[in-house]
């Protein structure tokens, strides 16, 4: 009989997770999670951590709900701090495990990891990642992963050719018991960072995000059935304010507490009971979008990330993190991001180019921090989405915006920039809340030079 530990990462569901189904069930079943202990120490210059307190603390929720699903079923969560490689290594070794399953993941830095854990455990027991996650495996993609296209537009092409998304599997039963011996629970946040042990997220960012697979599959559930909001996806995903305008989904799928699999299921079930529209398959769309960066950055590897040193940040970054930089449209985005850990994908893609382009920026600077504040930080998302906007990489376009026309057209009112900063709602509604001011500790300073009138992107 084997023994086989489950090495989680960003996986920390049971329904459909490959990792915990098994042709024939093994003796025993050791499920690890390893925190990273650099992901806690300040990149240098940036004064912060990878992993940010709102972040942190989502990820540690997750970690108590599924330890609670696994002992449901005869098992248990071990969670260790530390070097994720020498972690496994060490269980390994401890508890004679024959057999490590592993998530096959995009970033570059955990898939060296399986590969430096494979090398070190040699051939003393087997070690496959499993793809999981996604809408497609790689068995199931209709090119090689080094054939992905440079464009998302002919890989949607080449995909919905040949459509087929296989079905979600449900969640087991019963899982094999805990290795005699074996040590099992984790720390408190508290102990290991304070900071996330006490984070709340501001009232005004309008949604609560509940750790868990359980919470996610509710969040689903009302989005399509409860509240209909599907139905209207596409006409309100470029809102700024409320809790239906978009899905609100990414967090879990992040953090892998919910599968693109199981939101495919439930958006095609909700088709089948009330007709498929625009806004429906607009939700697909978005997943493949997601599967596209997933790809792509195993295509990339470690060229993702561009130069691996990061630059010192100009004076003019900190004021883009902090909000300060006079422009309100974008100081609103980021006060919202630092205060709840999400922030809407029309806001992101104004505040990355406008560091990118208004700033001069490095685009690598903005993933970075975008990596410490999101509660959805998904490497290959954000790497992704970053390099996209700041044209480098696979797709050198110029997508500059014009930031105070996207305000004026997504904000009419400025509600959303009052909304981050109540001495603007002092102002008429309108244009004179969107007007560029100087940096200044007096209120409503010299405004700024005009921004230049630049192509819009859709």
């Amino acid at each position: 009989m084997s023994r086989v530990l489950v090495w989680l990462r960003s996986d920390l569901r049971l329904a459909d997770n490959p990792l915990f189904h098994f042709p024939t069930p093994p003796e025993s079943l050791l499920c690890v999670f390893v925190l990273d202990d650099t992901w806690l120490d300040s990149l240098p210059g940036l004064d912060a951590p990878r992993i940010g307190p709102a972040r942190l603390q989502f990820l540690w929720k997750n970690l108590i709900e599924l330890r609670g699903e696994l002992l449901k079923r005869g098992s248990d969560l071990l969670v260790r701090i530390g070097n994720p490689v020498e972690a496994i290594a060490e269980l390994v070794e401890a508890h004679a495990i024959d057999a490590v399953r592993v998530r096959a993941d995009a970033g570059w830095e955990e898939s060296q990891a399986s590969v430096t854990l494979a090398e070190r455990i040699g051939g003393q027991l087997s070690m496959a990642p499993h793809d999981s996650g996604m809408l497609l495996d790689e068995a199931s993609l209709p090119m090689a992963v080094e054939d992905i296209p440079a464009s998302f537009s002919a890989f949607r092409r080449k995909v919905e050719r040949r459509w087929e998304v296989p079905a979600a599997a449900p969640a087991p039963v019963t899982l094999p018991g805990w290795p005699a011996n074996a040590p099992r629970g984790f720390p408190s946040l508290g102990k290991v960072c304070a900071r996330a042990a006490a984070w709340a997220p501001d009232a005004r960012g309008g949604f609560a995000f509940s750790g868990g697979e359980a919470a996610a599959r509710a969040r689903l559930d009302h989005y399509l059935w409860e509240s209909g909001a599907v139905a209207r996806y596409k006409q309100t995903r470029n809102g700024l304010v409320g809790a239906n305008f978009s899905t609100r989904l990414s967090p879990w799928l992040a953090h892998g507490c919910l599968s693109a699999r199981q939101v495919h299921d439930a958006v095609r079930a909700w088709e089948a009971s009330h007709g498929a529209n625009e806004s429906s398959y607009w939700v697909i769309f978005e997943l493949l979008w997601r599967d596209y960066f997933h790809w792509a950055a195993r295509q990339e590897g470690a060229s993702l990330y561009g130069e691996r040193q990061l630059p010192a940040p100009s004076p003019g970054f900190r004021a883009w993190c902090e909000g300060c930089t006079g422009v309100p449209f974008v100081d609103a985005a980021m006060r919202e991001l630092s205060a709840t850990g999400w922030l809407s994908n029309r806001a992101r893609q104004n505040v990355a180019s406008f560091l990118v382009n208004e700033l001069d920026g490095d685009w690598r600077l903005g993933a970075a921090w975008f990596e410490h504040c999101l509660l959805d930080y998904d490497v290959a998302s954000n790497w992704g989405n970053w390099r996209y906007v700041a044209g480098v990489g696979r797709d050198t376009r110029d997508r500059r915006f014009n930031v105070l026309k996207q305000a004026a057209h997504y904000d009419p009112a400025g509600d959303y920039v009052a909304h981050w900063q109540p001495e603007l709602a002092e102002l008429p509604p309108g244009q004179a809340r969107h007007q560029p001011w100087r940096v200044s500790p007096s209120r409503f300073a010299a405004p700024l030079a005009p921004l230049s009138l630049f192509a819009d992107p859709d």
